[in-house]
């Protein structure tokens, strides 16, 4: 299967295992769609915050209580210069916005003041498996993007990648249909996750941050999760 293949049987939500400059027979995880693959680099965007020094953010609970579908997120971090072995005690931070899109830490004009609050951020360590779980809610949305999640990986406190997760739109739908959204209702500023402004260059790196997602009974959400390679040498 080519890389043109590929990128349209994921842009439809089909499970596809492409073969890649970087691809490597064993995959570190058990999940066989995930793909041995540097995660595409992306701008951390206008609401990131070095929160690294903050003990209270490094938890696996980032919602304070905060309303929305429950959503777990694991992120699986791995080295695709060796094997793509598992990495251990890498540092993951992510950060998102809430159901309404309003990000935490900042004073954003015409909507609201949320300096000196921490919602939707944390910061964890990887595990032996190189995974991290974040418990927190479906994002929402704002003006010309798309729902996603940022994140950044450090390794001995030095930054080694900054990107973003992408959602199936099928399911963003579904989510922004359901009762504590609905009352912004759907994102009408932007078509789909191929033109997103961050998603759209180039669009052949959007499959490697799709994540994975399956519905939860248990707690009427959603589990995720996104392979994330990292180069260290």
């Amino acid at each position: 299967m080519d890389r043109k293949e590929f990128l349209t049987k994921a842009l439809l939500g089909i499970a596809a295992i492409p073969v890649l400059l970087e691809a490597c027979k064993d995959s570190p995880t058990d999940n066989e769609t995930d793909v041995c693959a540097l995660i595409p680099e992306e701008d951390a965007g206008p609401y990131v915050l070095d929160l690294a020094a903050n003990p209270h953010l490094f938890r696996s609970d980032i919602t304070e209580g905060k309303p929305g579908v429950p959503l777990v997120f694991t992120f699986k971090v791995f080295n695709v210069k060796n094997n793509c072995a598992p990495i251990v005690n890498a540092r993951v931070d992510i950060w998102h916005c809430d159901k309404d899109g309003l990000y935490s830490g900042f004073k954003i004009p015409d909507r609201t003041d949320t300096t000196g609050q921490t919602f939707f951020r944390g910061i964890q360590l990887t595990d032996k498996n190189g995974h991290v779980t974040f418990k927190t809610i479906y994002p929402g949305w704002y003006p010309d993007r798309m729902t996603h999640i940022h994140f950044q990986v450090f390794l001995n406190n030095g930054l080694v990648a900054t990107s973003q997760v992408a959602f199936p739109e099928d399911i963003t739908h579904i989510v922004y249909d359901s009762p504590l959204y609905v009352e912004r209702g759907q994102n009408m500023t932007v078509v789909d996750n191929i033109n997103d402004i961050a998603f759209e260059d180039p669009i052949a790196d959007l499959p490697y941050q799709l994540c994975s997602i399956t519905p939860d009974p248990s707690t009427g959400g959603y589990n995720a999760e996104l392979a994330v390679g990292v180069a260290v040498t």
